[in-house]
């Protein structure tokens, strides 16, 4: 095995026709064949049978790993998903900066997957959504990188996947930051940006084509990526391929308000 397949996509946990868009990001998934799948906005509900990660994953042989990201009631939680073709060995779940008293908490899942070619170090999160909530998606991204480098730091392991919803364009301050074109409080980092690398087209994954993400009459974006910390000198964490998916209607239902983006990273 020389590279991995990784996908990311939000889900929009229930909203709209659920139980016709779930078999449609079941099957493709399936088609697609990704190793690693980063999932947001999933709906869980402690003790209460399966959550929305694990009704995606069903039959399709995924180890299936979920981190709350805010309590909406009682224990029915939302947060993000990770599904790994193997079996994750550590894992951790840890808050973002959000201001005091906000009505959506954020949060970051890290998992240790036992891959057949090592130990591999895999981020899932979520920004803040909103147009004016730059600043505080800074501060976000400085929280995963620092986290990131703690639990993985670049010398001692594989290269590291970031993927998710990052609610931003890549000219943002936040995703500059993340490719090494910009400092943030003082410090710099880099990571791959997949897509902005290997990807042709605008790769828009917030697009008014999507009838769910039109209904919200915002501006066409690509706000959606999968990162790797490298290449390293082994020239693992290149990315070699990636695309936009899950962009495609049936009968007028469509996977999910976002589409995913699929990449392939080398090991």
């Amino acid at each position: 095995m020389d590279r991995i397949r990784v996908l990311t996509i939000n889900i929009w946990n229930r909203q709209g026709p659920w139980e016709e868009r779930l078999p449609l990001l079941r099957d493709g998934i399936r088609a697609l064949e990704p190793d690693l799948v980063g999932l947001q906005e999933v709906l869980h509900m402690e003790g209460a049978g399966p959550d929305q990660a694990e009704d995606i994953a069903a039959g399709l042989g995924y180890h299936v790993l979920f981190g709350r990201a805010w309590s909406i009631w009682n224990t029915l939680d939302l947060g993000n998903a990770l599904l790994s073709r193997w079996p994750v060995v550590a894992t951790e779940n840890w808050p973002l900066p959000v201001p005091e008293g906000a009505d959506e908490t954020r949060a970051l899942l890290y998992a240790l997957v036992d891959a057949p070619f090592g130990k591999l170090p895999v981020f899932v999160t979520h920004l803040s959504w909103r147009f004016h909530e730059g600043a505080q998606r800074a501060l976000q991204v400085r929280a995963v990188d620092n986290r990131a480098a703690e639990a993985a730091p670049p010398a001692s392991s594989l290269p590291a996947i970031l993927m998710g919803d990052f609610n931003a364009e890549p000219d943002s301050d936040e995703i500059r930051f993340l490719k090494g074109l910009t400092a943030l409080g003082g410090r710099s980092t880099y990571w791959a940006d997949s897509f902005g690398l290997v990807g042709e087209g605008v790769g828009h994954s917030w697009s008014r084509r999507n009838a769910y993400a039109l209904a919200e009459r915002e501006p066409s974006r690509r706000i959606d990526y999968v990162f790797c910390r490298g290449p390293d000198k082994k020239k693992r964490g290149e990315p070699l391929a990636a695309r936009v998916v899950l962009d495609e209607e049936k009968d007028g239902v469509w996977p999910s308000d976002h589409f995913g983006v699929l990449a392939e990273i080398s090991m």
